[in-house]
């Protein structure tokens, strides 16, 4: 049996990133870039007005004051938009600028147009206004070639924003996973089935292609399986074939009609290990097979979405290149006591929030058997208690992650 440490150090170490594939900007939402990005433009572009107001030169008010005031007719209207011929501002006259517009040449300074006083089409100054105020500067935030964002890193909003500003209309981006699932067992059924005694309606399956739905990856196929050896057999060959990560829920075991971990051996999956030191999941299963990867999780659907939060984030993280894999930890502390496990470490679904004092809180929540779900309504992270003899105290500081939400 694997520690958690080792288990999850270990997607790294056996999988590298998927081919990359150039796509649209405006389609690299949560992609992973496969290239640094570098401004194929100055930003700002050219000089312009950071708020409405008046541009002119500073220096044909130097000499305002209250007994002799300095008066400027206004003699263009600037608005923001396309200004191909913009001629430059006589001396002793101000333009009316809009956010955004480019700044005349000749124009030094621009006034805010709640500071100004207005006499018809005349500003009228009584003191001084200094030179180089409210303006944006081309290429004051970058230079054409500066550096947006380095191989490895998730496109975020923000982050896309970015590259659209920077003049990027195409980025390379490591290809997305072809994902399938499996859902095993006889007692399976799908949502809305009437069930007969001894089933159940399959969880799972919704449950895992809203994680991965929520991590911005397509609808994966998802496909139930019979407890049948020749049936898993025929099943997991097609699903190699097809799929970059086929993810299984159930039948990892050592159970009766526990077929998936031999099975996958049989077809070639390397075994990088089986059964982890963590509770919920233990009979976890980590194959590899010429990039291709299966992770066998276990039937509980508690246990299914700590492996999805833990395992399958990491290791799509590392399929597509992403320079620090997830899960993402934070810390916080205790508020109450929990019992810890001799043997394996403990993966609590818990309720955070802050004292009065700013302090981050974890409340642990009822019923966290594997098989248990109806506390999700309430979690928002998963902790992680170390293994260990006793309890683990309030007041203990914790390493948390977020459970998709």
């Amino acid at each position: 049996m694997i520690s958690l440490e080792d288990a999850l150090a270990s997607y790294a170490q056996n999988l590298r990133a998927l081919p990359a594939e150039t796509v649209p900007v405006t389609q690299a939402l949560n992609r992973v870039l496969a290239e640094a990005q570098n401004s194929t433009t100055d930003l700002p572009r050219f000089d312009q007005s950071a708020m409405d107001g008046y541009a002119f030169r500073a220096a044909d008010i130097a000499a305002a004051g209250t007994a002799a005031p300095v008066r400027l007719p206004v003699a263009v209207h600037l608005p923001a938009g396309t200004h191909e011929h913009l001629a430059a501002l006589s001396a002793h006259t101000a333009a009316r600028i809009l956010t955004g517009a480019p700044m005349p040449p000749g124009a030094d300074t621009m006034i805010p147009q709640e500071r100004v006083t207005l006499d018809g089409d005349t500003l009228v100054f009584t003191e001084p206004f200094a030179a180089r105020k409210n303006v944006r500067y081309r290429g004051e935030e970058l230079k054409q070639g500066a550096f947006i964002a380095a191989a490895g890193q998730r496109v975020t909003p923000g982050l896309l924003a970015s590259l659209i500003n920077a003049g990027l209309h195409h980025v390379r981006v490591t290809r997305l996973p072809r994902i399938h699932v499996l859902i095993t067992g006889d007692e399976i059924r799908p949502v809305g089935a009437t069930l007969r005694p001894g089933e159940i309606h399959d969880s799972n399956g919704p449950m895992i292609g809203a994680v991965l739905q929520h991590w911005g990856y397509p609808p994966p196929v998802v496909e139930h399986v019979l407890d049948d050896a020749a049936v898993v057999k025929t099943v997991l060959e097609r699903a190699y074939a097809e799929a970059d990560l086929v993810i299984s829920a159930g039948g990892a075991s050592v159970g009766d009609h526990d077929f998936l971990p031999a099975t996958a051996e049989a077809l070639g999956m390397r075994r990088v290990f089986w059964k982890v030191a963590q509770k919920p999941a233990k009979p976890l299963f980590f194959g590899v097979h010429r990039n291709r990867v299966h992770l066998a999780l276990p039937g509980n659907p508690g246990a299914v979405l700590i492996s999805l939060a833990l395992h399958v984030r990491r290791a799509l993280d590392c399929l597509e290149g992403l320079a620090q894999p997830g899960p993402a930890w934070n810390h916080a502390r205790l508020a109450e006591t929990v019992e810890r496990d001799a043997q394996r470490v403990r993966l609590l679904r818990m309720r955070l929030d802050h004292a009065e004092d700013g302090t981050a809180l974890l409340h642990p929540l009822p019923k966290q058997d594997s098989h248990m779900l109806s506390n999700l309504a309430s979690a928002q992270v998963l902790a992680w208690v170390p293994l260990g003899d006793g309890d683990c105290a309030a007041g203990t500081v914790l390493r948390w992650t977020a459970l998709p939400d």
